[in-house]
């Protein structure tokens, strides 16, 4: 009996020690998994790399000098964080496609600057054309093709001083991926040109060039070095809408999904950002480009708001004056104040484009004093269309005392007496 209690004995002690070694290693096994989980999540999480990325198989990396050197290369953590970050660099590389401009870039570039658009001012009637153009396209698709009526259409336009950049906003049709590469990616295309030629071939029902851009679009590098566009389509099921991003800086271009990028339109719109040039910062100023919308594009169908600074004055005490007396009131003083508000530019109507029936002699009156900034009363006025070979409309007003730029010569260029609109865009006064 006494050699088999011995054994029990010795197994029971056997089994105890080893109980006992498990839970003093326990712990010891638990910290050393977790520390190598944690050391490979942050090399994971130090490249960039999330959930559903799949790391590529790297080329070992060539050591030029030291021995060092080559065993960090060897080292498989730090190929791990070698392959994280290339796998990143990858995604990012894929997610932009370049594209090169189907005309000649240079030679266009060199046609806008010094042929077509000697003034730079007009970039911004141009730009402001086409965003309007954009909002007219989607008003006719909506009532066409919709369900349901648009959301109210408007431009806006916002600038930023510390980043130099001139924002121009719409909530019109929009453009999708292929539109933009196709719209953006042919300088010398231009829209309106061959929309006015499809509607003189009797495709007058076909609105499918209304809003694109063409030569115009890109006078916006009489101003800026780079072009962003972020755009959503319009045309597209409302499930599957995108926002995607065009960029240039005159040489070629990039195209990448823009799910971030915010649009004030909830259905479509675009977003054009001007980075300015270093010798077009007067562009920046609210009050230039204020000057700017009243004189090209005052009569845009579509409201026009500019982020623009006022200033108010508060009435706080005045803490240097002295003490009122007794049932006194404390000395008031006004301090100013800066408030950034969106401002309606466009709130003049084309009165010439309505029938001269319909029109009364006060609405003559208003319109006149304020296009030309005159205080007398017109003497008489004459309004009138004309058709055939070439249409237009005509509003003639005749000034009861002569302006005073006419007083010298009534020839002179200075005089500016008579306006050219076209689709409500100014165009030239000489």
């Amino acid at each position: 009996m006494a050699p088999s209690i011995h054994r029990a004995q010795s197994s029971s002690f056997l089994r105890a020690a080893m109980v006992l070694a498990c839970c003093c290693l326990a712990p010891q096994v638990q910290r050393y998994l977790k520390w190598c989980f944690t050391l490979t999540s942050n090399h994971l999480a130090s490249g960039g790399v999330a959930v559903g990325h799949k790391v590529a198989r790297l080329a070992p990396i060539r050591a030029t000098a030291g021995s060092k050197h080559r065993r960090r290369s060897q080292n498989p953590r730090h190929r791990l964080k070698q392959q994280a970050v290339a796998d990143v660099a990858d995604a990012m590389a894929q997610d932009v496609e370049n594209f090169e401009f189907e005309a000649e870039v240079g030679k266009v570039m060199d046609i806008i600057v010094n042929s077509l658009y000697s003034n730079k001012d007009v970039f911004l009637r141009e730009l402001v054309s086409n965003a309007a153009d954009a909002c007219d396209k989607k008003r006719f698709l909506s009532l066409t093709e919709g369900d349901a009526p648009p959301e109210p259409m408007k431009l806006r336009i916002q600038t930023d001083k510390e980043a130099r950049t001139l924002t121009i906003e719409d909530n019109g049709v929009g453009m999708r991926k292929q539109d933009l590469i196709n719209n953006l990616g042919r300088i010398a295309r231009s829209g309106t040109a061959n929309f006015v030629k499809e509607l003189g071939s009797g495709g007058g029902d076909d609105v499918s060039l209304i809003g694109q851009f063409g030569v115009g679009f890109y006078s916006g590098f009489l101003v800026a070095t780079k072009i962003e566009v972020c755009s959503k389509g319009f045309q597209d099921p409302e499930a599957e809408r995108k926002t995607w991003r065009w960029t240039s800086e005159g040489g070629s271009f990039t195209m990448q999904e823009a799910p971030e990028e915010a649009l004030f339109g909830e259905q479509s719109g675009t977003k054009i950002t001007l980075h300015l040039r270093e010798e077009a910062q007067e562009y920046l100023d609210s009050g230039k480009l204020a000057d700017l919308l009243k004189k090209y594009s005052e009569f845009i169908t579509f409201p026009i708001e500019l982020w623009n600074e006022k200033v108010q004055y508060d009435q706080v005490v005045d803490e240097t004056a002295p003490p009122p007396k007794e049932g006194e009131k404390p000395k008031m003083k006004s301090v100013p104040r800066s408030v950034f508000q969106w401002e309606q530019m466009n709130k003049m109507k084309p009165i010439w484009l309505r029938n001269p029936e319909v029109v009364n002699s006060t609405e003559y009156s208003e319109f006149y004093k304020t296009t030309f900034k005159a205080f007398d009363e017109p003497l008489t006025t004459t309004h009138f269309k004309v058709e055939g070979q070439i249409e237009f409309r005509a509003l003639v007003f005749i000034p009861t005392t002569m302006p005073f730029e006419l007083t010298r010569d009534m020839f002179a260029e200075a005089g500016r007496s008579m306006r050219l609109y076209v689709k409500r865009v100014f165009i030239n006064d000489k």
